[in-house]
């Protein structure tokens, strides 16, 4: 049995994928790396992780294979020499399906420079659609599905001791007769407050917050965190349930708390990000932290950039998060259309939803609403219904009313239903069209699944219903006026998502 420091395992991030007039894809830090290399070397493993993103920050390169579309970040090439010469095993992150045709490029160059070492895919790509991955990607050995810790160290130690990967829980191979076999389930990590907090590597963070990148709205060193894993809720249009199952776990409060005091020790943090998929669906968990931050003496900015549910977030609640210093929160309601919540299984109710918005911006918190056009089955007074809906948010208050139009995205249910009717085909043209699918506003011709409704008028919604929102915003709060003119020449910081964008833009023009 070989000891494990004999196997330097390399964690390899591609760069970011999009359209040359993609406004909206940001560069984040990987929070899934740093959580994995952590696990990993906690079993003596060494290990490396090649950034594709992290090490070509504010670099656009085009991509003449596939005209259109550029990156962000490395080139392939760059990607593949980084990566140390000795490395036995190498993961791949395939997160977002509209990349993975370069990401099944970025996996062939590093299979041709590296003809011995196991290749190991894993990610949200990767676990939705895991037998036509390793059938696209040859070079691919090993499948992990779902969440990646345990599973990965499982496949190390298999590999170091000569074992079977074949019969691992979320690990899938095609043998030698070119058979799928797959282990059985998507295996969860149930006490996540035993994980090695993340690990990152020396002057990574640094390099998102010298250029201003962040998940959510900036400030200067923004920390990326997770308070939990999972989400408990079945929204079709949504791969949770198959890349976490519908466990949802909190971590413990006080081991939480101490991970972000070592931040602010290590790293002298200015705001958290939480990277969780669903923040807040718990008020007893919430109070509980916020009175312990606030008893604990931690005084950071923190946000919620990725949307949350209503039903956690009472006056209590809202009041506790504004003065613990949260400053950006963001619901995620859909629709404003009953008939098209209940197609989606998004178990909110409108009434309710509204009068939490109203009491969180009452307390003084910057609000962001999440809406979806175009769900397979909508009518066009369904979409009516959300865009007067959401329209009616930004009169009220609501910072950012944001509208997009329904991805299929692999993992969900509704993208099953549309690939078993054969209205979806599984090929590099459907992948590259998702990628940007929601970042390009000058595109008159998405990738729509809507019966009723053409992809241009969809589009035409969605572009008159942003500069709507973000007319009627300023308007009806010309203060606005005034606070995104002076966030636009700070050198730092951003009250919204908007302002964060016009602040990318201006960076790149001075940059010529």
């Amino acid at each position: 049995m070989s000891d494990p420091t004999s196997i330097p395992v390399a964690l390899v991030r591609g760069p970011i994928v999009a359209s040359v007039r993609s406004i909206n894809n940001e560069a984040t830090p990987s929070v899934a790396f740093a959580y994995l290399s952590a696990k990993v070397r906690s079993h003596g493993y060494p290990v490396t992780v090649v950034d594709g993103i992290a090490g070509g920050l504010g670099r656009f390169q085009p991509l003449p294979d596939y005209p259109g579309y550029q990156i962000t970040g490395l080139g392939l090439d760059e990607i593949v020499a980084r990566i140390p010469g000795n490395t036995r095993v190498i993961g791949i992150s395939a997160m977002f399906s509209g990349e993975w045709p370069v990401m099944r490029d970025l996996i062939g160059k590093i299979r041709a420079r590296f003809p011995e070492a196991l290749l190991i895919g894993g990610g949200e790509h990767i676990t939705a659609l895991t037998e036509y991955s390793l059938r696209d990607c040859p070079a691919l050995d090993v499948c992990v599905r779902g969440e990646g810790e345990a599973t990965l160290v499982a496949v190390l130690d298999a590999f170091r001791t000569g074992g079977s990967m074949a019969g691992i829980a979320g690990v899938a191979v095609l043998d030698a007769a070119g058979t799928y076999v797959c282990g059985e389930g998507v295996p969860r990590v149930r006490d996540i407050d035993s994980l090695p907090w993340p690990t990152w590597e020396e002057g990574y963070l640094e390099r998102f917050w010298q250029i201003g990148k962040s998940y959510g709205i900036h400030t200067d060193r923004d920390m990326p965190i997770m308070a939990s894993r999972g989400c408990p809720y079945r929204c079709t249009f949504c791969s949770n349930a198959q890349m976490w199952t519908t466990r949802y776990i909190l971590r413990d409060p006080d081991d939480l708390l101490a991970e972000i005091e070592s931040y602010v020790a290590r790293y002298n943090i200015t705001s958290l990000q939480f990277y969780d998929l669903t923040a807040i669906t718990k008020k007893r968990w919430t109070v509980e932290f916020c009175r312990k931050l606030m008893a604990r003496g931690i005084k950071l900015k923190w946000s919620l950039p990725s949307g949350t549910r209503s039903e956690a977030l009472d006056e209590e609640t809202l009041a506790l998060l504004k003065d613990t210093g949260c400053t950006y929160l963001v619901y995620a309601p859909e629709s404003g259309s009953p008939r098209t919540l209940e197609r989606i299984k998004k178990k909110i109710d409108i009434k309710q939803f509204t009068q939490s918005v109203m009491t969180a911006k009452r307390v003084g918190l910057v609000l962001r609403t999440n809406l979806i056009i175009g769900f397979p089955g909508e009518t066009r007074w369904d979409v009516l219904r959300t865009v007067v809906f959401g329209l009616g948010l930004a009169a009220r208050g609501v910072d950012e009313v944001s509208i997009n139009i329904f991805s299929a995205y692999p993992g969900t249910e509704i993208f099953k239903e549309l690939l078993d009717a054969g209205k979806i085909v599984l090929d590099d043209a459907y992948f590259l069209r998702l990628t940007s699918l929601n970042s390009d506003y000058t595109a008159f011709n998405p990738l729509t699944f809507n019966e009723r409704m053409g992809p241009r008028e969809l589009a035409t919604y969605r572009l008159f219903f942003m500069l709507a929102n973000y007319a009627l915003g300023y308007l009806l709060y010309p203060s606005r006026i005034l606070r995104t003119i002076r966030n636009l020449r700070a050198e730092t910081g951003a009250s919204t998502v908007l302002e964060h964008r016009l602040k990318d833009l201006l960076r790149r023009r001075a940059q010529g």
